[in-house]
């Protein structure tokens, strides 16, 4: 992917002016499509999938079975089709194992990765997206909206995010730089953070769970019925607490350069989480998100650690300390007797 073309701070500006737009090299296309299909994907994602319209824009976990995310999905559905966007990272497994759980049912799952290129806009349409049913396939992220089924736990996003992917033909993809001019990654990524949105594979790792990074608000659905790790992603929700949370970081504008994805983070000598995403935004300066230790206290001040550089970071909540355990206890072992 390209980082950038110019001055990524620029980029951002017309980006968000809808004059240009960011091709996402480093995402696959998959459709699963046959009758079975949505009914097949509501039994293994976390989101309800099965009451699906044509249209209609929705995002999803794939959990295992203790709860932590694998991989984040973004769904369109065109009335025959369902159209899935996740990261390319170990995409064979994934179509390898998404094959293994087809059974019986009447589905039929494609990689199109080939056939499609995703372009990310803000807030306009990009004309050139393929027409699948009459459908233009364009993906409307449902962020920073709580979706129905969902629970956010800390307040909602200040910042705006009108983000929107749409699918293009590899041979139509010229015609799209006729209409728009070219950003970089840099500029979608200090948005991104801004708008305290988390994403893979960036905010996953091998011991992710949803409710860290406030994910339970637009791609999981809580009230639906059985699906991998929903008796963990319910266990933590209404008895337990994450032992994570994201936070929102203003960096020191003194250091020479951004942290790096990764980069550890520490309470004085203490190490109490890593960087996960990081931006530098034209009106806020530099800006990261981090998982840090749920007990981290709010007001203290952290040191990011990136090669020889310790970067001062000043917090914001994103997911309040208080995450989980939304069953008074008292009350439910009362109802169990």
């Amino acid at each position: 992917m390209t980082q950038s073309f110019s001055n990524p701070l620029v980029e951002q500006r017309d980006f968000l002016a809808g004059t240009s737009a960011i091709e996402l090299d480093d995402k696959a296309v998959i459709t699963v499509s046959g009758e079975d299909r949505l009914s097949w994907l509501n039994d293994i994602l976390s989101q309800k999938l099965d009451q699906l319209t044509r249209g209609d824009s929705t995002e999803a976990l794939w959990l295992d079975a203790q709860g932590r995310i694998v991989r984040d999905f973004h769904i369109i559905d065109d009335g025959e089709n369902t159209w899935l966007i996740t990261f390319k990272n170990e995409l064979q497994e994934l179509l390898t194992q998404l094959q293994r759980m087809v059974f019986r049912s009447k589905v039929v799952i494609a990689d199109r990765s080939r056939d499609f290129v995703v372009i990310a806009s803000w807030g306009v349409a990009i004309k050139e997206t393929f027409i699948s049913c009459e459908l233009p396939l364009q993906w409307i992220d449902p962020w920073p909206k709580t979706s129905e089924g969902g629970w956010r736990y800390g307040s909602d996003p200040t910042e705006p995010w009108e983000y929107r992917e749409a699918l293009v033909t590899v041979e139509d993809v010229p015609r799209v730089w006729q209409s728009f001019t070219k950003a970089g990654t840099m500029a979608l990524d200090a948005l991104r953070v801004a708008a305290f949105k988390p994403i893979g594979p960036n905010e996953i790792d091998e011991k992710s769970l949803p409710h860290e990074s406030d994910w339970l608000a637009t791609a999981v659905h809580l009230n639906k019925g059985c699906y991998r790790g929903q008796e963990a992603v319910a266990k933590v929700h209404n008895l337990g607490h994450p032992p994570r949370r994201l936070v929102f970081l203003h960096l020191d504008g003194s250091a020479h350069a951004l942290p790096n994805s990764g980069d550890e983070v520490y309470l004085g000598e203490e190490l109490v989480g890593k960087v996960t995403s990081v931006g530098q935004h034209f009106e806020m300066g530099p800006i990261a998100l981090a998982l840090v230790k749920r007990n981290v206290s709010l007001a203290a001040e952290l040191t990011i650690v990136s090669g020889t550089e310790r970067i001062s970071a000043t917090q914001e909540v994103i997911v309040p300390q208080s995450a989980g355990a939304v069953v008074d206890l008292g009350e439910f072992r009362a109802r169990k007797k």
